[in-house]
């Protein structure tokens, strides 16, 4: 029998109202998983939960079905950066996310890897370091280290460098430590998609796919090798539906949490469906050729 992706698959939902208002979001579209902000992404200020807060938000990710639930931390937290004040606050920013999620019961936590700025393997270690610090202050919640598209002084693009970064930690919070990758990340960096068994035999020797948690599911808008992040439609842009087909039936991807960040335009709610539709039937075998509805 084939084991297909479609069993934790969602997508990143709003937050706005509150925390609590996403499982919901989540529900609307059949999804079983969900990504959410936990605090607004491009400012410092950190929320305070209350517990009805925290009741509520498992109250309706259990009214919801949802088996899998995953945060992605602030745009502004640089884990590796030489500046000290900046490295401090994001230290502070990034350990109050892991409290939050630990709150919320939420298992895990999204993270692009700091910019060094200055030395690649001293912001390697910095960003090491720092991961480490945050880990062992709050017990329980884990971080999922995200894969990044290559562009200036952003730390893991490589799997290397991505396997140096865990192995830099200490043992006592290394066992927490996993990994995000998204499909328009790699095409940017210049992984090949179209030979995407390939590209897992790749991770599986140089990181171990035990490691793999998490799947962003996402066309580009631009060419292989650019090293520009640009979300499209899956199937719409220069990846193309085929490499998608293939993640969304692979077996060993098939407990792997898989969460779409496609555009949302003019109506999210109908797009994040029209995406959601085209993977399962992908890992029914079904949709040969790119829909547009």
């Amino acid at each position: 029998m084939t084991v297909t992706g479609a069993g934790l698959l969602g997508a990143h939902v709003s937050s706005r109202g509150g925390v609590a208002e996403s499982p919901a979001r989540g529900a609307a579209l059949r999804a079983t998983a969900i990504q959410l902000f936990t605090k607004t992404p491009n400012q410092w200020r950190e929320p305070s939960l209350t517990s009805g807060t925290v009741e509520a938000f498992r109250a309706e990710v259990a009214r919801a079905g949802l088996r899998a639930v995953v945060a992605h931390d602030s745009y502004l937290i640089n884990l590796a950066s030489p500046d000290d004040a900046l490295r401090r606050r994001s230290m502070q920013s990034f350990e109050a996310e892991l409290t939050r999620c630990r709150a919320l019961g939420i298992p895990w936590v999204v993270s692009h890897p700091g910019n060094f700025i200055d030395d690649r393997a001293a912001g390697l270690e910095r960003n090491a370091r720092a991961y480490a610090e945050c880990l062992a202050s709050v017990p329980d919640v884990g971080v999922l280290i995200e894969g990044t598209a290559g562009c200036g002084t952003a730390l893991g693009s490589r799997f290397e460098e991505l396997r140096d970064l865990r192995q830099a930690m200490p043992p006592a919070v290394r066992g927490r430590v996993g990994f995000c990758l998204d499909t328009a990340h790699l095409h940017a960096v210049g992984y090949d998609l179209a030979l995407i068994e390939g590209v897992w035999d790749e991770f599986d020797r140089l990181v171990g796919l035990d490691h793999l948690k998490c799947l962003h599911l996402n066309d580009s808008r631009v060419g292989r090798g650019s090293q520009v992040d640009r979300h499209e439609w899956i199937g719409e842009g220069q990846i193309g539906a085929e490499p998608f087909r293939r993640i969304m039936r692979d077996p060993r991807l098939a407990s792997i949490i898989k969460i779409i960040e496609t555009p949302k335009r003019d109506d999210p709610l109908r797009h994040d469906r029209r995406m959601l539709r085209r993977l399962r039937a992908y890992a029914r075998g079904g949709i040969r050729m790119a829909r547009t509805s």
